[in-house]
């Protein structure tokens, strides 16, 4: 994203993990439906390129079965001043936790208590994607 540029000034990166609620979870199963998701991606990346001066934005975003401390997104934004890059990142992510087409299941251990079940965006998500509109 920046090789042999020399108009970017900043580069913010977020990477989002797969956190253990109190050592219950074996797995949060990340669902989506091909090409859509990508497509939802790669529209609201081209809606934080028209917000801001960005010179890149990339989001990788995982599926399937992520394990308690493994990666599940990277966000990154390049721009020629940090608070676009900022901005631009913060954004992304609000977008990517309340509306992103992904639908995620806790799946508990199995020594624990509880099936899991569906995460919904939690209204403090909600909230912070509201600021954006």
């Amino acid at each position: 994203m920046t090789a042999g540029r020399t108009d970017v000034g900043a580069v913010v990166t977020f990477s989002g993990l797969c956190r253990d609620d109190g050592g219950t979870l074996d797995a949060l199963e990340i669902e989506h439906y091909p090409g859509m998701a990508e497509d939802e991606i790669l529209r609201v990346c081209a809606e934080a390129e028209a917000r801001w001066p960005l010179q890149g934005c990339r989001v990788i975003h995982r599926h399937g079965a992520i394990r308690p401390g493994d990666n599940i997104v990277l966000v990154v934004t390049a721009s020629a001043h940090r608070v676009a890059a900022f901005a631009a990142a913060d954004f992304l992510m609000d977008y990517l936790k309340s509306e992103a087409p992904f639908w995620k299941r806790n799946r508990r251990r199995a020594d624990a208590p509880g099936d899991g079940g569906w995460v919904s965006p939690k209204a403090s998500d909600e909230a912070a994607l509201d600021r954006w509109r």
